[in-house]
């Protein structure tokens, strides 16, 4: 590295990853907690960057650095996209810290490492669990769009995510979506004959051949989960909430239908298939389940809940396929409107706050004003009389006129003639492979990749929930959130925690 004059800053060249310390931080919020580490919203002292700073626990390490980091950095050196997190560097502090509560951390000799993230303003999870919260369809395209396109990139330099979650997808105010948490992510070989775990993808996301027993899969268990999100955008809410592998199988059969050797060659040799196949045969439903979708959403879903994953579709057909573009077509990442930090771990925090405030008024209120117990009158069922619990059949009094629904004011401008050579918007090239983007707008898509990263920890071992984006494993309470939270999460894994949390150990 080049040295600066004395007296003056070197600007031109970046300091090596591990050569500054903690201090060059100012720790401003924490916004993720798990039993591997926290995260912290934090400002670069000398610049006044903000960044995310995600803690690497050591003092529970027998065996040196955690192998999972050193997977996580790799790949994260490797990557370079806009819809890839970026890793910036690595700092340490040379000695125990001191917690929110002034207390140490314990690990007297050893210190502590962090990874420097850039700092997003949202993930999926929390901006869609705000209050009255409801995603247009353009806004729906545009997230997909950006989702595809990392991934697609990430497949095509032989990575896969293995984790595809809301709390995964992080979102900055300028629209611009970037997959993060790569904890569990792994290299393969294009022959996809390399052994690997099954115990990973979070419950609720994970594909029928690794709740079956598959070790031998490729990029198809990423669309399996990309399938599940798009779903969930649409539906507005998480549609294959399973509680244990058994009953997230059964929620799998009773929407795709049963899968058979007609339909899916080889599903009778997997492990689990014995013990886990289906009791009785079921039809495909996917198109009943949602049939108020547009047809070229549905069409889209279908391929990607494919039950047999050679059939299914890859993230670069995805991006080319007809539901992105017809009318209306994905809104430009920089039209959306902007909102108030929301992370899973932030917005939960909050309700569980505001709980706690509630629950303490009405204690107070009750110690107050004690209630007495008041019988309710029998139900009045003569003439002139109306219900007080109406019936199924009984219309309630004085209804409320529906509220007419109001088209949609984030279109953008509709696919021009000509077919398939209008098909990509001016001065953007459709994506083949070895290219990292597959389209382009204002906002430089399909330019100069970016310095790739994720927020993912390390951390082994069935021990609860895994936390979100930037990478924090849980307790084996519910502690989930877009940065390993600690208010409730949003489905339980196999040994129990929240948000069908994956398993820690992989290969």
């Amino acid at each position: 590295m080049a040295v600066a004059s004395a007296g003056q800053l070197n600007l031109k060249e970046a300091p090596a990853w591990g050569s500054r310390s903690i201090n060059c931080f100012e720790k401003l919020e924490q916004i993720g907690e798990g039993t591997y580490g926290q995260v912290y919203m934090a400002r670069e002292i000398q610049t006044g960057e903000v960044v995310a700073l995600k803690k690497i626990r050591m003092d529970n390490e027998r065996e040196g650095f955690p192998i999972t980091a050193i997977r996580e950095i790799k790949i994260l050196k490797k990557l370079k996209h806009d819809n890839v997190i970026k890793l910036k560097e690595i700092v340490t502090s040379p000695g125990p810290e001191n917690d929110e509560q002034g207390i140490s951390d314990g690990n007297k000799y050893n210190g502590s490492i962090y990874m420097v993230f850039e700092y997003m303003d949202h993930d999926l999870t929390g901006l869609s669990d705000r209050p009255g919260m409801r995603f247009s369809i353009p806004q729906i395209k545009c997230y997909m769009r950006q989702l595809l396109t990392g991934l697609h990139y990430c497949h095509i330099n032989q990575v896969l995510h293995r984790d595809i979650k809301g709390s995964n997808l992080l979102i900055d105010n300028n629209g611009i979506l970037k997959l993060a948490d790569f904890g569990l992510a792994r290299s393969f070989c294009s022959d996809q004959n390399q052994s690997l775990t099954n115990r990973v993808i979070t419950l609720w996301y994970r594909p029928p051949e690794l709740l079956l027993g598959s070790t031998v899969y490729g990029p198809a268990v990423d669309m399996w989960s990309v399938g599940c999100i798009f779903a969930e955008l649409l539906n507005g809410k998480p549609i294959l909430p399973g509680k244990s592998e058994t009953e997230q199988l059964n929620k799998i059969y009773e929407l795709c239908g049963s899968p058979d050797e007609s339909n899916w060659p080889g599903v009778s040799k997997l492990k689990f298939w014995p013990t886990l196949k289906p009791q009785r045969p079921m039809r495909r439903r996917v198109k009943e389940f949602f049939k108020n979708f547009d047809k070229h959403a549905l069409d889209l879903l279908e391929k990607m809940l494919t039950l047999d994953p050679s059939q299914r579709i890859s993230a670069k057909d995805a991006l080319d396929a007809e539901y992105f573009w017809t009318d209306p077509v994905p809104c430009a990442p920089s039209s959306l409107p902007t909102y108030e930090a929301s992370h899973e771990f932030q917005t939960k925090k909050k309700r569980q706050q505001q709980r706690q405030q509630q629950e303490e008024l009405a204690k107070r209120q009750k110690i107050s004003h004690p209630q007495q117990h008041v019988r309710l009158p029998p139900t009045q069922t003569g003439p002139g009389h109306i219900p007080l619990r109406p019936g199924p059949n009984q219309p309630m009094p004085n209804p409320q006129p529906p509220v007419p629904v109001g088209p949609n004011h984030h279109y953008a401008a509709p696919r021009g003639p000509g077919g398939g050579q209008n098909r990509h918007p001016q001065g953007v090239r459709p994506l083949h492979a070895g290219q990292g983007a597959g389209y382009n707008t204002n906002r430089g898509y399909g330019g100069p990749p970016q310095q790739a990263g994720g927020y993912a920890a390390h951390g082994m071992g069935n021990q609860g929930p895994r936390g979100g984006a930037y990478g924090v494993r849980g307790a084996g309470y519910p502690q989930a959130g877009s940065y390993g939270g600690a208010a409730g999460g949003r489905g339980p894994n196999v040994g129990g925690g929240s948000r069908g949390q994956p398993f820690g150990w992989e290969q």
